[in-house]
């Protein structure tokens, strides 16, 4: 059987078309229109002929909806009792779902583990006998490694910048890639973390002989770390000075003209030659902490996740498909005593060659675009 089992009309629009008949009062959804069916009233949109059908006209019991009496606004193309008129279109939208396209590129965690379990396990197979607990486990620690060095799937925020300065990681962060400042014209410039300073988790009070304070039940007491406070009202420009218009060497716009000044001034830290801002990172308590520069600027957080958070998300690119079960088949033989030592050696091989190749794979590499990069390298740079 075909893997796409979703109608064109369902992956592009989310939606499912009849057409009235003046008497059919009933029609059924299918799962072929729908990855999910939509599980209440709320969840869904109906038109007639391009008009917006009122709620009270009509019913919704997965998977059917029924047609009623009950307002006046839409009598040009629903009968007296309710049914949509004859030879009039009618459009069913989902809209609990987001678009979200291009799925048809991953294997679900639910396929990888049947499928694995069905070319791998058994007798005479690769694994002998395995349960399907560890088959899971060992998938999910696969799709978690792989998410940090092969499929490598990067998410991005963006968020204004308040008063305080900080910014929550997200709720799936593992780590960050890069933090950049968008400009008025939508060009992000990157903001570098400060090394200068640092945003301790927790300041220690003390007494005027500088001894530690302590509470009632000898915890010791803390208070907002100097350090952050004044690294929040700190002007990072003093760090290299202030920059007029005309000593800007080149001007790309009015706002992209902050890219030129990079470097413009001779023997400063190119850490610190820039009016991009910078950031801190909280460890303790999961923020980055932003110089005040950076207040009410819009910035971008790119980082990665570990493939875990929501199930949706728990999916292996199909040029990985191979290596997650070479994966696998290591992960369950290196953990049982009963393997031979030559046996595991092969099987890790086997799983160094094959995610090898799968990042070769996704690397994306296209003979085109390095060609014009490679193109770019004999010119001369005139100004």
């Amino acid at each position: 059987m075909g893997l796409i089992t979703q109608t064109q009309e369902a992956y592009y629009n989310r939606t499912q078309t009849f057409t009235g008949d003046g008497a059919d009062k009933t029609f059924d959804l299918l799962t072929s229109s729908f990855t999910t069916l939509p599980t209440a009233k709320t969840q869904i949109q109906i038109t007639v002929n391009g008009q917006l059908i009122n709620t009270a006209n009509y019913g919704y019991s997965s998977p059917t909806i029924t047609f009623g009496p009950g307002n006046t606004s839409n009598t040009d193309v629903l009968e007296s009792g309710g049914a949509p008129k004859n030879g009039l279109t009618i459009v069913v939208t989902q809209t609990n779902k987001a678009e979200r396209y291009g799925q048809y590129r991953y294997i679900s965690l639910t396929d990888i583990i049947n499928n694995y379990i069905i070319a791998y396990v058994g007798d005479g197979k690769l694994i002998p006998t395995c349960k399907r607990t560890d088959v899971l486990f060992h998938a999910k620690r696969g799709i978690q490694e792989f998410s940090y060095d092969i499929t490598r799937v990067e998410k991005i925020q963006e968020v204004e910048i308040g008063n305080s300065l900080s910014l929550p990681f997200p709720q799936d962060y593992v780590n960050y890639v890069r933090l950049s400042r968008v400009d008025s014209s939508g060009v992000e410039h990157t903001i570098y973390p400060a090394r200068y300073t640092s945003q301790p988790s927790e300041s220690i009070l003390q007494d005027a002989n500088a001894d530690y304070l302590f509470d009632a039940d000898g915890s010791v007491l803390t208070a907002t770390p100097f350090t952050t406070d004044k690294f929040k009202t700190f002007e990072h420009n003093n760090l290299v000075g202030q920059y007029t218009d005309d000593q800007v060497t080149y001007d790309l716009h009015a706002d992209l003209g902050r890219v030129s000044e990079f470097g413009n001034r001779k023997g400063l830290e190119p850490e610190i030659a820039q009016k991009n801002g910078v950031f801190t990172i909280d460890e303790i308590n999961g923020s980055f902490g932003f110089s005040n520069d950076l207040l009410n600027e819009v910035i971008t957080l790119k980082y990665i996740s570990d493939g875990l958070g929501t199930d949706d998300e728990m999916q292996i690119h199909k040029l990985a498909e191979d290596a997650i079960y070479k994966y696998i088949t290591y992960a369950i033989a290196s953990s049982r005593s009963n393997f031979p030592e030559y046996i595991i050696n092969r099987f890790k091989r086997e799983r160094r060659a094959s995610m090898r190749n799968a990042k070769l794979r996704l690397s994306n590499i296209k003979m085109g675009e390095l060609t014009q990069v490679m193109r770019g390298k004999s010119k001369f740079i005139k100004h």
